[in-house]
């Protein structure tokens, strides 16, 4: 085929449309790429439950035992499974999902050995111009001894390293509903909760790339709409929504109601840094809320702010030592699983703290929630440039108010703050703001967007 990969390569994985821009044979090139830049003489593979996701899988193990990789293949996982198998048998990965876009899609997330993140600057950019060459001059030669192909099952190890990270013996009993949304969490929840004092409710368990009830994007309000509804409907004590790929978790209270990823965020680093003697370093990126590092700073921690992605945020895990790092969208670090994200672990971390105490989720969480945010709000604007100036020459001076620049503008008053981030892909804006009370977030919000639209 005929591949533009520009369009598929993007900055911190592979991701398009199947068949259209990418195909078996361009992903047969991918593996053979991935083992010549890595050097890799082993790697391991999984895939996601789409339908194109075994036969991608398949040939680019195959592309990378030709250039002499052993390739231990662990067949249907989660992203986070992909993960603990780079990590536990230290071997770089690539795992096969598109996570939580359109069943027509189809990507590959790689990692070096121990997990660690291969992005645009930490190889990808190799791999994508090597492929690139091959496309044009044609395949290389398979090596004189090839790689071989093997299978192994990771699912049970993965859950019982999950369960020893934390301390699940003596919660209460606890009703929760889960809603896979016909992604990998329906193959992984089982065998993580087995033999924890849960009576759990599946909903949407069965694997089903075509996504036949909802798209499993947790990140967008309508995709919670039937968890809201049967967690109360079930009289259940919390209700947890996964991603696709099942790396993100979302959750819910009895109410029905969304807790904040942030407020998960802070619960989570006050578990861990209680793991860690009271002290260690939480990365947290800049639209996250104040109640991070807050929390962070009472439980003897040291909050450090990041940039929005996660290649920032496991690069800064790595360089400070982090215990824990979280981001708004769900994305959950933790030192204990090679810095990368879990989803299900930071899952366990709620259940183990609802069940400790007596409490309901929505008065548990109630410490964690202590702001009032906006959410995402984006903006199409001409020049993505001279908005941003505008934004700045409108605050710029202005007594108890500070500008930064770490990622797009952000603009900080005593008790309200606001984010302007540019997109990278699009003519867009992204605003979050937040403040201490509903009508100052609202005012701030408004001036802002006024200039941003303006």
């Amino acid at each position: 085929m005929t591949a533009d990969l520009s369009q598929i390569v993007k900055a911190y994985d592979v991701r398009g449309v199947v068949p259209d821009q990418w195909d078996e044979a361009l992903a047969g090139l991918f593996g053979a790429a991935f083992a010549e830049v890595t050097g890799a003489t082993a790697v391991v593979v999984g895939h996601d439950m789409r339908p194109s996701s075994p036969g991608l899988s398949r040939a680019f193990a195959r592309g990378a035992a030709d250039r002499g990789a052993d390739v231990t293949e662990i067949g249907l996982c989660s992203t986070d499974q992909l993960y603990y198998a780079s990590g536990a048998l230290n071997l770089p990965g690539a795992m096969f999902t598109a996570s939580h876009n359109p069943a027509r899609y189809n990507g590959i997330k790689l990692c070096r050995a121990g997990a660690a993140p291969v992005g645009q600057d930490t190889g990808l950019t190799q791999i994508r111009e090597l492929a690139e060459r091959w496309l044009a001059e044609g395949a290389p030669r398979p090596v004189d001894r090839p790689g071989t192909l093997s299978s192994r099952e990771t699912l049970e190890d993965y859950a019982a390293h999950l369960r020893s990270l934390v301390d699940l013996t003596s919660i209460r009993p606890l009703k929760v509903v889960v809603d896979a949304g016909n992604g990998m969490g329906g193959h992984t929840v089982p065998p993580v909760f087995a033999g924890l004092p849960l009576t759990l409710v599946p909903m949407y368990f069965e694997l089903d790339g075509t996504f036949p009830n909802h798209e499993a994007n947790p990140l967008d309000p309508a995709n919670l709409v039937d968890l809201q509804k049967r967690v109360p409907a079930e009289g259940a004590d919390l209700g947890i929504a996964f991603d696709g790929d099942a790396d993100r978790c979302f959750v819910v209270d009895e109410n029905g109601d969304p807790v904040s990823p942030s407020a998960i965020t802070a619960l989570v680093a006050a578990r861990e840094l209680a793991r860690n003697g009271g002290e260690g370093t939480v990365i947290h990126n800049l639209i996250t809320s104040r109640t991070v590092p807050e929390v962070v700073r009472e439980n003897g921690g040291t909050p450090v702010r990041t940039r929005v992605g996660h290649s920032f945020i496991k690069a800064e895990m790595a360089r400070s030592g982090a215990i824990f790092g979280g981001e708004h969208s769900a994305h959950y670090y933790f030192k204990d699983f090679w810095n990368a994200d879990t989803g299900m672990l930071a899952a366990l971390h709620v259940l183990a703290a609802l069940g400790g105490q007596e409490a309901p989720l929505s008065a548990l969480v109630a410490q964690y929630d202590r702001y009032t945010g906006s959410g995402e709000i984006n903006s199409t604007v001409a020049d993505q440039t001279a908005r941003l100036a505008a934004i700045r020459a409108a605050y710029e001076g202005r007594a108890d108010v500070t500008l930064d620049d770490l990622d797009g503008l952000t603009v900080a008053g005593p008790d309200w703050w606001f984010n302007v981030r540019p997109s990278n892909t699009e003519p867009l804006l992204r605003l979050n703001a937040e403040a201490a009370d509903e009508a100052t977030m609202t005012k701030i919000r408004d001036e802002a967007l006024a200039i941003i639209r303006g």
